[in-house]
């Protein structure tokens, strides 16, 4: 079984989603979570919390599912790159839903030669400017989205958590 890292990060949520996030996170790792959670001053009456989590490769993909029950939530999930798999990043936002992408060694984003082709096609076809269909392979609508909320409070601490096996 391979070993990876990655980290959680809740931009926004409810508070009633609060103890849901932290039973999710916790059923997946094995352990009982407690995350540390601070007003989302980007968006009022809202939580805000990171978790590093070190578990098996995959582990990543759990948590965005498990994640995705949640309509008003805002989030992102990384799980590095390993010897067994490439890395990941989810990133949610309510209006635009689920972004993935693979990324390699050094976190950058990974785009398939076939997406590129499609993106290309499109933009031949008239269907979008090639600039807006490569912005939205590499998750920029979801980064213009979260940047307020990544930003809004730059003093939260991460703690590291590790899967009991």
């Amino acid at each position: 079984m391979t070993i990876t890292r990655g980290v959680i990060h809740i931009h926004s949520t409810p508070s009633a989603l609060v103890q849901h996030i932290e039973w999710a996170v916790g059923s997946i790792l094995g352990a009982t979570v407690r995350m540390d959670w601070s007003a989302q001053p980007a968006e009022p009456g809202s939580y805000r919390a990171e978790l590093s989590w070190r578990a098996p490769v995959g582990t990543g993909a759990r948590l965005a599912t498990a994640f995705n029950r949640w309509q008003r939530l805002r989030y992102e999930v990384t799980e590095e790159f390993s010897a067994q798999d490439e890395g990941h990043r989810w990133s949610v936002t309510p209006s635009l839903g689920i972004f993935h992408a693979s990324t390699g060694p050094h976190g950058d984003i990974m785009i398939s030669e076939d997406r590129i082709k499609a993106a290309l096609l499109a933009a031949t076809l008239g269907h979008e400017p090639v600039q807006v269909g490569l912005a939205r392979l590499l998750g920029q609508p979801w980064d213009d989205e979260l940047e307020s909320f990544r930003h809004s409070d730059e003093s939260g601490s991460v703690r590291w958590l590790h899967q009991v096996v």
